[in-house]
């Protein structure tokens, strides 16, 4: 993170992926008017035209909005109910958008046609399965397409469907013919040790669960549904090393939490898996995941909104779903799915803290507040809860309220747990720096950075810039906060915000040319940055390339920046900047050498003046009259 004066978490089937990127964007003929699984679509009023609802449909996609593509895509297909393609774009549009009615009816539409779409004949093969057809749901699966990620899609399906018909030989060989990449084989076997709970072979399920624990044992679903199957076999012990050991990797996972909690007090756990349409499910949750993880947004909500339809109940994948909305800049309907987990899920607080967190996003800040301030009388002792709301209240500047906020955090944890809560320190540390007072914020800034473990390289960047840079901001400490910056680099090459912090220092010590090397650095990485854009204008100015540090400025002011660095801004695009101040002279910045002094040179006798050297004027002449003299 930089500061302008310290203002400042398996790709999927490919063809789903291109058609949802092309344009999740178009609309159904005669389809019933379904609420979607989580809003009513009422709010978006229809085109006059084919081509108003197309396009409009076309702009929602490109911004994500699957609620109003859907929405958009209904009308457009009744302008042109035969078109192939849009009936396509208009079944995924309303899967990824949750409105699964409208979705299944596009689908059998899609069945029909030749070279059918695979995600249809998927998506046709899972709601058969929520009904108990087993057999038509393993031949819908069959026909649901071809290559690595639909294979396996389409075989962990149909092991569920021959389990669902208490199949668990057929389930078990179905899913033996994974072969493949070692994360299919984590897969497989979890997948298989599941099936072979529900259909009662114990010593499969102890064999297969296992193998998928040894194999990967940081990853909490393989962790839960390993340890749930130990417990319910009596060995709690084997389950609580389990948990404890994943709480050493990802400390306070509300699931593992809870799931101690109640082994410790001798309370019996539920099992992941309950049936053939809860593993279906699991399957479904698994694959977008793993897709929302690496940034395939679309075609994960399209999973999960599948793995939710065979099972509402499934916390962990209502909260990736929320949070893939998120990351779409769909806050309103992420906090729609956080608000459909439910109260009994020890997801749900969790839940509650993103809602408010999400509304901060959205401009309703009293709102957050609020909200938080509830939920935080709800659980008074509950340290997330009270930092989320001095996050809010930091990001809404009140600095001074939120340092305080994060002291009452800070108040709750031990000192065993402090390595575990560093970010609190970190953002106390970063609020009273805001605040004026920057005695405690050093040392707030100074702990943090003790406490953070070398294997969090990208926290540790972001804390030696907050503390290098504000250092530089003070002209205080210049060696030091090179070496810390330049670590911070090192650590984090590609974030432009700490090399932005980096080529300030150079500027803030006189370095012009290394400033813009770096500055230039940082705007190709982050380009977007008001900050970013306004250092490299001002660097260019004081190089004398001028009119480019005005291009700079101008563009630093197209960017919104904050009102008081919009003022800086408005007066350089005026003036340009007023003259530097002696920089600092330090190891990192030494003193330019001494030029020498020259040595005195004999002039040339000039006769005619022997005090003047040969050629001058004399000083009764005009300039330039020695140039015009013979001799020389």
């Amino acid at each position: 993170m930089t500061m302008n004066g310290n203002a400042a978490r398996c790709r999927t089937l490919p063809a789903l992926a291109l058609l949802l990127a092309s344009s999740v964007t178009l609309g159904l003929p005669a389809l019933a008017a379904q609420p979607r699984e989580s809003a009513p679509l009422s709010e978006y009023e229809p085109a006059e035209s084919l081509e108003g609802n197309f396009l409009s449909a076309y702009i929602a996609g490109a911004s994500k909005d699957t609620t109003a593509a859907a929405n958009y895509y209904r009308e457009a297909v009744k302008g042109d109910p035969r078109n192939a393609e849009l009936l396509e774009r208009a079944f995924v549009s309303l899967l990824a958008d949750g409105s699964m009615t409208d979705a299944f009816r596009a689908a059998e539409r899609l069945s029909t046609r030749d070279g059918a779409s695979g995600l249809a004949q998927l998506s046709l093969g899972v709601r058969q399965l929520k009904a108990g057809q087993y057999a038509a749901a393993r031949q819908s699966f069959g026909r649901s397409g071809k290559g690595a990620a639909a294979d396996l899609t389409a075989t962990l399906l149909t092991a569920w469907a021959y389990a669902g018909a208490n199949d668990g030989k057929r389930a078990l060989d179905t899913v033996n013919k994974l072969r493949g990449e070692r994360y299919f084989n984590v897969f497989r076997d979890y997948h298989a040790g599941l099936i072979a709970n529900l259909v009662g072979d114990k010593a499969e399920a102890e064999r297969r669960l296992k193998a998928a624990y040894d194999a990967d044992h940081n990853t909490l679903r393989i962790v839960d549904g390993y340890a749930r199957f130990e417990a319910a076999q009596g060995r709690t012990d084997l389950a609580i090393q389990a948990y404890t050991d994943f709480d050493k990797v990802l400390p306070r996972h509300p699931i593992v939490t809870d799931a101690l909690d109640k082994l410790k007090a001798g309370k019996p756990l539920a099992q992941l898996v309950g049936s053939a349409q809860d593993g279906a499910s699991e399957v479904l949750y698994g694959l977008g995941a793993a897709g929302s993880t690496q940034g395939d947004e679309l075609p994960a909500v399209v999973y999960l909104r599948l793995a939710l339809y065979l099972n509402p109940e499934h916390g962990v994948a209502r909260l990736t779903l929320a949070d893939a909305l998120d990351r779409m800049k769909q806050a309103e309907r992420s906090n729609e799915a956080y608000a459909q987990i439910p109260a009994s899920s020890p997801l749900k607080l969790n839940a509650d803290i993103q809602i408010g967190l999400n509304l901060e996003q959205m401009g309703k800040g009293d709102e957050a507040i609020q909200h938080l301030d509830a939920v935080q009388k709800a659980h008074p002792d509950n340290v997330e809860v009270i930092s989320a709301l001095g996050n809010v209240q930091r990001s809404r500047k009140k600095f001074a309220e939120a340092a305080e906020t994060y002291s009452r955090a800070i108040k709750l944890i031990t000192p065993e747990q402090e390595a575990g809560y560093w970010s609190l320190f970190y953002f106390r540390g970063t609020a009273y720096e805001r605040a004026g007072e920057w005695q405690k914020a050093e040392a707030d800034l100074k702990k943090a950075l003790g406490l953070i473990s070398p294997t969090q390289p990208n926290a540790r960047a972001q804390v030696l810039n907050y503390l290098a840079y504000s250092w530089v901001d003070r002209n205080m400490n210049i060696d030091d906060s090179f070496k810390m910056l330049k670590q911070a680099v090192e650590l984090s090459p590609r974030d432009g915000m700490i090399i932005d912090s980096l080529g300030w220092a150079y500027f803030r010590l006189g370095r012009w040319d290394d400033a813009v090397r770096e500055l230039e650095k940082a705007v190709e990485l982050k380009p977007g940055d008001p900050t970013i854009n306004d250092h490299l204008g001002d660097a260019y100015w004081r190089t004398g390339r001028r009119l480019e540090g005005k291009f700079q400025w101008q563009h630093a002011k197209d960017l919104n920046p904050e009102p008081d660095d919009l003022a800086k801004i408005n007066a350089k695009l005026k003036d340009g900047l007023p003259d530097p101040d002696k920089p600092a002279v330090t190891a990192e910045n030494p003193p330019a050498p001494a030029e020498p002094t020259p040595a005195p040179v004999a002039a040339p006798h000039n006769a005619e003046n022997p005090e003047l050297p040969k050629g001058a004027p004399a000083p009764s002449e005009p300039p330039g009259a020695a140039d015009k003299k013979p001799g020389g």
